[in-house]
């Protein structure tokens, strides 16, 4: 008897916090510019603060962008790698050995 108490306890502070999740006002939670602005808002930062956090947020979207156009030439590099082995008819390691001036042994 005490368990299903137990239990049922469990799942209502479960439920609550999944709602309270849902609805605080934290910026993990926001998904859109108008809950981000009002997190940051509540934050009562001074401009000097918001300054370095402009710089800051600028600082790794540059980063973020830089990571993603890296990882956008590796995967065109791999196609066409893809596309040359296709072609002439060899395996993809083997395009890659006589890129890289070797040739493998069979």
């Amino acid at each position: 008897m005490t368990t299903d108490i137990d239990l049922q306890s469990a799942i209502a502070a479960l439920d609550e916090y999944g709602y309270d999740k849902k609805v605080s006002a934290d910026l993990e939670q926001a998904r859109n510019k108008q809950q981000m602005g009002k997190y940051i808002k509540s934050l009562d930062y001074s401009l000097r603060r918001l300054l370095i956090l402009q710089e800051t947020v600028n600082e790794l979207v540059e980063e973020k962008k830089h990571q993603l156009s890296q990882k956008e030439n590796i995967q065109t590099y791999k196609t066409k790698i893809i596309n040359l082995s296709r072609e002439f008819n060899i395996s993809y390691e083997d395009v890659l050995a006589l890129m890289a001036g070797t040739t493998t042994k069979k």
